[in-house]
């Protein structure tokens, strides 16, 4: 049943090894895990496999695996979430869905040229970093303790007054850049446009 973006299959008990029939000219289809927790495993469908004809048949094959209680999927988000009998049965669920043609990894999103252009070259010049530090540091290291820096500078200079930039906006930029430079691979312009 869709309602809202989401599909919510349950399905009735079936034998615990029951064979998981194949889909036909199977696609490859490229997602990311999400949430790995015991009887739940959450994936993210990379943007160009979002389409109706090409998930549902990996939902309803899904639905007919022994150790899969149910199925969940949003379509809008690329969402598929399933809920498996815990951590015995996620060995088969993971050969299931490498059968069904998943195929697992980082999905990058459709970046602009724009974005491209700006980003490839400040990654180029953290691995120049790298390299100059023999791997020791690097920009997403260097930033955040440079903001930091200048964090305990104000700090230090206004005390806790509330002027220009308070030091405590510095500290939280230096927390929360060095959270998300944390895991960037360099951007590849996609073939589909």
């Amino acid at each position: 049943m869709l309602k809202n973006g989401f599909v919510s299959q349950t399905k009735m008990p079936k034998p615990k090894h029951s064979k998981v029939r194949t889909i036909a000219n199977t696609t490859q289809t490229y997602a990311k895990i999400i949430s790995d927790t015991p009887g739940r495993l959450r994936l993210r469908v990379a943007q160009r496999h979002r389409k109706l004809e090409q998930i549902q048949p990996l939902v309803n094959a899904l639905q007919e695996h022994g150790n899969i209680n149910q199925v969940r999927m949003n379509l809008d988000q690329g969402s598929i979430t399933i809920n498996h009998e815990g951590e015995d049965s996620w060995k088969n669920v993971m050969v299931t869905l490498k059968d069904l043609g998943i195929i697992f990894g980082d999905i990058v999103e459709v970046h602009t040229d724009a974005a491209i252009a700006v980003s490839n070259p400040v990654i180029d010049l953290n691995q120049r970093v790298k390299q100059a530090t023999d791997g020791q540091l690097d920009i997403r290291v260097l930033f955040p303790f440079g903001l930091g820096c200048l964090a305990i500078r104000q700090l230090i200079i206004k005390g806790l007054q509330f002027d220009i930039i308070p030091w405590y906006v510095l500290a939280w930029y230096a927390f929360d850049s060095f959270i998300k430079l944390h895991g960037t691979n360099r951007l590849e312009p996609t073939s589909d446009s």
